[in-house]
């Protein structure tokens, strides 16, 4: 029973403010950088596979390969940037957006300083597998600590809001244009970019309800309190 009432934890709508308020905030905090950190890392190992990346890390892949910067370097840029566009979409970014975009970098820097890129094909697609799923539970964490979301989710979701389209098309659009952008600048794109496009979306809607932190204690008194899960399939985008 009470396995049941975890998996239909709902995401609450909160200011900043308010999700520092909320409660449970070490809990949350260590959620938070637990699923940033593997979300790093994760990255590291898609990149290590050599088998293609999603949208946006194909962009900081291509990026990286024309400055003398870091992959994670160029991710924290790239994410203080897109931070930056919030103002005019009126957005305002909690602790999570924050350390969004400095852990995410530091993290995939130590995984590829850690991790060695196999040699044998097979070993590479288990990597690039074993990266997405770990990416769908880091997603799963950092948006379930309900501190904020990523510097690019809030950019689409800002979007959407302002011109009154779709979530969809404003991620679809976003997307193909980081993803075009990056493969000229030489970012790779192969298998993985088409496996994380297809698998993300299923694998953020399996683990969020489960690991989405309840702040409503209520809700742990009854059954009858439970809420479906509100979990839109586009909530996590490449490199967060």
């Amino acid at each position: 029973m009470l396995d049941t009432m975890r998996r239909h934890v709902p995401l609450a709508n909160l200011s900043p403010r308010q999700q520092l308020r909320a409660g449970l905030l070490p809990r949350r905090i260590t959620q938070l950088l637990a699923g940033l950190t593997l979300y790093g890392v994760s990255m590291a190992m898609m990149i290590r596979s050599t088998l293609g990346l999603d949208p946006w890390d194909v962009f900081h892949a291509g990026i990286a390969t024309h400055v003398p910067l870091s992959f994670g370097q160029v991710t924290i840029i790239v994410g203080a940037l897109v931070l930056l566009l919030w103002v005019p979409l009126r957005q305002w970014p909690g602790l999570g957006t924050v350390a969004n975009v400095v852990v995410i970098g530091l993290a995939a820097d130590a995984g590829l300083a850690l991790i060695a890129a196999p040699d044998a094909l097979w070993a590479r697609v288990l990597m690039l597998g074993s990266g997405i799923v770990l990416n769908g539970v880091a997603g799963g964490l950092y948006i379930g600590s309900q501190l904020g979301p990523g510097p690019r989710d809030g950019l689409m979701t800002g979007f959407a809001r302002r011109t009154g389209l779709s979530i969809r098309l404003v991620r679809t659009t976003i997307e193909v244009v980081v993803l075009s952008v990056g493969w000229l600048l030489g970012g790779p794109v192969g298998l993985g970019t088409v496996l994380y496009a297809v698998s993300i979306g299923p694998l953020v809607q399996f683990f969020l309800p489960r690991l989405t932190v309840d702040l409503d204690p209520r809700r742990s008194a009854s059954v009858r309190d439970v809420e479906p899960a509100q979990v839109a399939p586009t909530s996590a985008l490449g490199g967060a």
